[in-house]
């Protein structure tokens, strides 16, 4: 009888201990997973990629309206407007939240009118965040993005103004016309074209993303040095975008018509009042 309890007891001790490493190896893993999951474990990007939006594209799928909604404005955007400024590596994948440094909106008010004007949400919806839970469209970018801009990029103010300059700097929309390509709703232009205006402007090859052979996103891209070069690849069937996001050979630049006159000014505000800024997106 001694000594069947000394055994039960030394067993017990034994699956204690055996308890212990397994917890303190399910410890060091999570820990591990976590410094994956905030990037602390990520390599330093190679190139940047500067996102732009084409809103006749994206806007017809407005159901309703709100103040951060670019789309909801009483005059419908006509221009390519800014989805973000990516750090991107050459086997075409990315890092992601890098550092965990939450948003602060006060860091960028000087830039607020500029980034409204030019760098809007086109969505009513809140955006996914990094480290804040949810919160404005450019939340979303720099806790993401702009948190692995490092060593180009130290701050969340020079992210977007490096952002707003590269924009500036490169005007697609001037490009384009340049190149011949003038938009006009319903016309369709070969891709090819629309490339070639593009590269020859400046100086390397874009990516383009298409939604139904419509322009989608347009994306420029960078050396570290901020210079340009080629994008990965952009064919009427890129390999780097999703089938479902590729080209055809003939693609269009649509135009579209505002919700907003349809919205009343109190419905709007009240929405706005019960809505966070931004949008759900995960690019």
């Amino acid at each position: 009888m001694g000594t069947t309890t000394k055994a039960t007891g030394a067993a017990r001790c034994l699956l204690a201990i055996w308890a212990l490493v397994a917890a303190d190896l399910w410890g060091a893993a999570f820990a591990r997973a976590l410094d994956v999951a905030v990037g602390r474990e990520q390599r330093e990007f190679d190139y940047f990629a500067l996102s732009l939006q084409w809103p006749g594209t994206i806007c017809p799928s407005t159901r309703h309206c709100c103040a951060v909604n670019g789309c909801c404005r009483s005059e419908p955007l006509q221009t390519f407007t800014i989805h973000g400024l990516w750090p991107d590596y050459d086997d075409g994948t990315w890092p992601s939240c890098c550092r965990h440094t939450n948003f602060d909106m006060d860091k960028i008010l000087p830039l607020k009118p500029t980034l409204d004007k030019y760098w809007p949400s086109l969505y009513c919806s809140s955006s996914s965040t990094c480290f804040s839970g949810k919160g404005p469209f450019w939340a979303h970018e720099w806790e993401k993005h702009g948190t692995c801009s490092s060593p180009v990029v130290k701050d969340e103010l020079e992210y977007f103004s490096t952002t707003l300059d590269l924009y500036f700097k490169y005007n697609v929309m001037e490009m384009l016309t340049n190149g011949g390509i003038h938009i006009s709703n319903g016309k369709k232009y070969a891709l090819t074209d629309v490339i070639d205006a593009v590269k020859c402007a400046f100086g390397a090859l874009p990516q383009i993303v298409c939604k139904k052979g419509s322009v989608e996103e347009l994306r420029l891209c960078f050396n570290k040095d901020l210079k340009p070069r080629d994008c990965l690849t952009t064919t009427a069937s890129n390999e780097n975008v999703s089938k479902k996001n590729s080209c055809p050979r003939y693609i269009t630049l649509p135009t579209y018509d505002p919700l907003v006159l349809v919205n009343s000014t109190r419905e709007i505000i009240t929405q706005v009042e019960s809505e966070v800024y931004g949008y759900l997106y995960t690019a």
